[in-house]
Formats: structure tokens, C-alpha cells, sequence
């Protein structure tokens, strides 16, 4: 007699089943924990231009983001001029809002003072307590906008000079980058990151 066959794990439904680049970014991407400065420090100036658009836009503009923002070298954005914003302005490459432009530059100030005492890896990982957080939600829906985490990690980050750094686009950082694993339960990707949350060693100055 044959057996009826396994349930096929789906990925979580916000990385949709259409988008080849989508798809990727949540299998490989989402939700891995890492102590990279600078990306992680892209990945907070993206989620900032993030706000009030969809992620799916700002994936398919990362490249031109990165070529446009050296690649996100602080010290080299933190000596934008008038003339730098002008450029960005007229690249229709990248969102092009002069506010979010303005803060990437101060946010690279920001860096750039931060990381004269500690690495920005070990700011944000001591500010979340100094461990992984791996989630169980079963639904989409029951996945939240903040937490009190996010909220104490944006007051940090906004006491430190920061901007663009509101508690749902932190928590949306933390998602992204393994600080929490909000993938669904039964989304494959959900034991993987759970996996390399326990393997991770936080960073420490």
C-alpha cells in the first residue's frame, strides 16, 4: 500500500512563490545571524529607507544602492557633501528622499563615533541582551510590528545619533539579520536559522 505523502513545508508567505529574488533572500539570507559592521550597518540604513515601502523594493534596488553608497563605507559617506546629495537625488537607481539620504549621512557619523569604543555588532547584540531569540509562531499574522527589545534597542540607537531608526524598522533589522527567528514553524528555513542562532557567539568589546 503506499503511503500518502510527507506535507511539503512551504516558506514563510511573505516571500511569496513568484519572485526568484525574494525567494532567495528569505532562503539564504533572512533571519542569519552574523557580526558584520558593515553590513550590518547597510542592512539598518536599508531598512530605514524601507519605511512606508515594501522590502521586495528595496531588494531589487540593493545594488544600486550599494553602488551609489560606495558599497556602504561609513567613512566615506560620512564626508558627503551637498553635491553627494544632489547626486543621490538624481539617481533613479535608489529611493530618492532627501530625508533618508540626509540620515544615511548622519547615520554614518553616528557609526563611525560609535565604533571608536565598540563594534557595532557588539552595541546591537548587548543592547538585545546578548542572545539569539528564536520564535514559534505558527501564523503570519501573529508575527509583531515591535517588541519591547526593538523598542529599547531604537532608543538606544537614537541616543547614539542615529535617525530613520524607529522600533518597527529596528525589529524588522533584528528579523533580518538572526537577532530573532521569526519564520514560521513550519517554514524549512525556521530550524536552519534556529540552528545558527545556537552556534552564534555574540560579539563582545
Amino acid at each position: 500500500m503506499k503511503l500518502p505523502d510527507a506535507p511539503k513545508l512551504e516558506r514563510c508567505p511573505w516571500a511569496g512563490i513568484d519572485d526568484p529574488l525574494y525567494a532567495r533572500y528569505h532562503d539564504e539570507e533572512w533571519g542569519v545571524p552574523h557580526a558584520d559592521d558593515r553590513r550590518l550597518f547597510e542592512k539598518l540604513v536599508l531598512e530605514g529607507f524601507q519605511a512606508g515601502l515594501s522590502w521586495i523594493t528595496i531588494l531589487r534596488k540593493r545594488d544600486a544602492f550599494r553602488r551609489a553608497f560606495h558599497d556602504f563605507d561609513a567613512a566615506r559617506i560620512a564626508r558627503y557633501t551637498g553635491r553627494d546629495v544632489a547626486r543621490l537625488m538624481a539617481d533613479e537607481g535608489i529611493v530618492r528622499n532627501r530625508l533618508k539620504i540626509e540620515s544615511t549621512i548622519d547615520n554614518a557619523k553616528a557609526f563611525l563615533v560609535l565604533t571608536k569604543r565598540q563594534s557595532l555588532a557588539s552595541f546591537l547584540w548587548e543592547q538585545a541582551g546578548g542572545k539569539a531569540q528564536a520564535n514559534t509562531f505558527a501564523k503570519f499574522g501573529d508575527v509583531p510590528a515591535s517588541t519591547d527589545v526593538s523598542k529599547r534597542l531604537s532608543k538606544a540607537l537614537k541616543k547614539e545619533g542615529f535617525r530613520f531608526v524607529g522600533p518597527t524598522t529596528v525589529y524588522a533589522f533584528m528579523q533580518s539579520t538572526g537577532m530573532v527567528n521569526d519564520h514560521l514553524v513550519e517554514c524549512p528555513r525556521h530550524a536552519a536559522c534556529a540552528e545558527l542562532q545556537r552556534a552564534f557567539v555574540p560579539p563582545a568589546d
